[in-house]
């Protein structure tokens, strides 16, 4: 690929610099060589074609949570069915699905990712197949294979199952996603866990998306207890429950560290946030998909105010009306706001969120993931929102849903418009 200057009217390169007019990103073959204002870059780099664009340049986006391989199941999104009989659906619907049928599914999910700038996701794998097409896209970050077993389960299929998976060769980095504490066994969640570390992975799961789920966790009653009884599931808080609420519970079987981020944390209460931000555990906020889902709202006003690590999510079409993160980025600034959050930073921290606090979530800051700055991979994206007087940070979360004009991946042009 020839040497090219990607020039536009405003660079953010999420490096803690201020915004930088008239900016330029070079591109040598996959990577980076120099971010600079525009006419230095042609300066330095005579003999480099030169691509203006309107608008403003960012890191490639970080979706921290998705379920690719649901991007066709958006009839359930519009549904109207509350979280557990949506969860029903989802399950009755997923068995008419073959393995082409998932690999098409996750195909188009990745093609409305970098289609709308995201260029890294953090993506929950049911299904094995749906794999291939996300590793052959060379969209960036982790598949984390879900686990959803009591230990009976475990101990017959689906422990073999996964190490199969985590051994074979997926061209993809791979991580470990117990699923939640209602549909995964106490020993099946620290096996789990136990595994992923022994192999240096990530770990991903949902945490307090419902309420159901505190009532499951403290006290093995409720809807979700139903519905393990129903299909047989003997876990183990079943059996009067925890006692804890669900952070409380993760932390006591020593699942919550750094190298976990969990989904949602939308029932998540002063002392439960203590406890995440101790163990260094960012969240991924998913509040269109939990409107949806009519699971409630994440108190994002106390995340933002306590100085909580957060990433942000669009779940899947199945939950969500896109994978646009700037769309999610919107909604949780209308919810910020309702909360009561006033502080002057709240578009900046949530730009922060879709694309450091996504890299951080993963666990790939160090690979510059996020970030603009030179020899890391050359991923960003071009929004076209206004570049006058308007800061950009707030130009980007309130107009920047449906206003990719251009992605670039490890130095190529995926996405143009």
């Amino acid at each position: 690929m020839p040497l090219t200057i990607h020039a536009a009217p405003v660079v953010l390169t999420m490096t803690g610099e201020p915004p930088l007019r008239d900016g330029a990103v070079v591109v040598d073959g996959d990577r980076i060589a120099a971010v600079a204002p525009a006419s230095e870059a042609v300066d330095r780099f005579p003999d480099a074609r030169v691509r203006r664009w309107r608008g403003v340049l960012t890191p490639g986006l970080v979706n921290a949570h998705a379920h690719l391989q649901y991007t066709d199941f958006g009839h359930l999104a519009s549904s109207g069915l509350p979280f557990p009989e949506w969860l029903a659906a989802l399950n009755r619907d997923r068995a008419d699905y073959t393995e082409a049928r998932w690999q098409e599914s996750a195909r188009r999910g990745v093609h409305l990712m970098l289609k709308s700038g995201t260029t890294a996701v953090a993506d929950i794998v049911s299904n094995r197949p749906a794999l291939i097409p996300v590793a052959r896209s060379g969209i960036r970050g982790i598949s984390y294979i879900e686990v959803i077993a009591d230990s009976a389960r475990w101990d017959a299929k689906r422990r073999a199952r996964l190490l199969d998976v985590l051994t074979s060769p997926a061209d993809r980095t791979l991580g470990v996603s117990p699923h939640t504490p209602y549909t995964v066994g106490t020993d099946v969640f620290r096996e789990c866990v136990a595994i992923a570390r022994e192999r240096g992975l990530r770990i991903h799961p949902h945490l307090a998306e419902s309420a159901h789920e505190i009532e499951f966790v403290r006290d093995g009653t409720g809807p979700f207890a139903l519905v393990n009884h129903a299909v047989g599931f003997t876990l183990e808080l079943l059996d009067g429950g925890s006692g804890l609420t669900p952070a409380a519970y993760l932390a006591s079987i020593d699942v919550l560290g750094p190298d976990v981020h969990v989904a949602h944390g939308v029932h998540l209460d002063a002392a439960d946030r203590a406890v995440l931000r101790e163990r260094g555990t960012p969240v991924a906020l998913c509040v269109r998909s939990n409107r949806i889902l009519q699971a409630g709202e994440p108190p994002v006003a106390d995340y933002l105010s306590e100085g909580s690590p957060l990433a942000l999510g669009t779940d899947s079409l199945a939950s969500s009306p896109s994978l646009d993160l700037w769309e999610e980025a919107a909604a949780v600034r209308e919810l910020a706001l309702r909360q009561g959050y006033t502080a002057a930073d709240l578009d900046r921290r949530l730009v922060e969120a879709a694309t450091v606090g996504g890299a951080a979530a993963l666990g790939l800051g160090e690979t510059g993931a996020g970030t603009l700055r030179p020899e890391i991979p050359a991923d960003f994206a071009v929004f076209d929102v206004p570049t006058d007087e308007t800061d950009p940070h707030t130009a980007l979360v309130i107009e920047g849903g449906g206003s990719c004009i251009g992605t670039v991946l490890a130095g190529r042009l995926v996405h143009r418009r």
